[in-house]
Formats: C-alpha cells, sequence, structure tokens
C-alpha cells in the first residue's frame, strides 16, 4: 500500500478558487475547506473606524486539508506554492503529516479504497 499523507494548507481566503482549480488539474478529488482565524509573523493588523485606531489580531483565512495516496505530496506541495506564493507576509503554511489509517464510514471500506 502507498504511504497516505493529510496535506494541511493555510492561506488567504481571496487564494481559494485559484488552488481549488489548480489542485483538481493535478488530480485532487476531495478537500474539506474550513474557514479559520490565525496570525503568524504579521501579528494581526491596525485598522481605523471612524479615525479611531484598533487592531485585529486575528486574520480571517482559509484552510484546505486533503489525504493524498496516488498522487506525490511533493507535487502537491509545488502546485500549492505555484498558486500561493507571491513574497508577502501572509501566504501562508503547508503542513505535512502521516496517516496510519482511513476508514469510509458509509461502506466500511479502508484506506486506499476508502479514499476513492
Amino acid at each position: 500500500m502507498a504511504e497516505m499523507s493529510k496535506v494541511e494548507i493555510i492561506t488567504r481566503q481571496s487564494k481559494l478558487e485559484e488552488l481549488k482549480q489548480a489542485l483538481n488539474d493535478i488530480g485532487i478529488t476531495g478537500m474539506t475547506v474550513t474557514n479559520v482565524l490565525g496570525y503568524g509573523t504579521q501579528k494581526g493588523q491596525k485598522n481605523k473606524y471612524r479615525g479611531v485606531e484598533y487592531s485585529v489580531d486575528l486574520l480571517p483565512k482559509i484552510k484546505v486539508e486533503m489525504v493524498v495516496c496516488e498522487i506525490p505530496v511533493q507535487e502537491v506541495i509545488d502546485t500549492a506554492l505555484k498558486v500561493l506564493r507571491t513574497g508577502h507576509i501572509g501566504d501562508g503554511k503547508i503542513f505535512v503529516s502521516p496517516v496510519s489509517r482511513v476508514v469510509k464510514v458509509r461502506t466500511g471500506e479502508e484506506d486506499l479504497d476508502a479514499l476513492k
């Protein structure tokens, strides 16, 4: 059995459609997308409302998660980097972790069969 990996991508909301299309083009057929809040290096941002400055500590981002097995993880990473990299703070992060088991609830299929 091929190794299964979970890829989590956290990035700007504005990049979602472009990222989904690029991942679909390389054969990623399923993903979970979640709206999340967070900050990293940028530590939030300062805004003004009616002349009063206020701080937004947690910025809206999206988190895209997928488990890959047949498509090489490096291809997923390279595709995401090509779409997401602007060279500015806030481009995001990609996390990769091993997956030891997958079970499809509806059928009881496991591992690679459960991913189809």
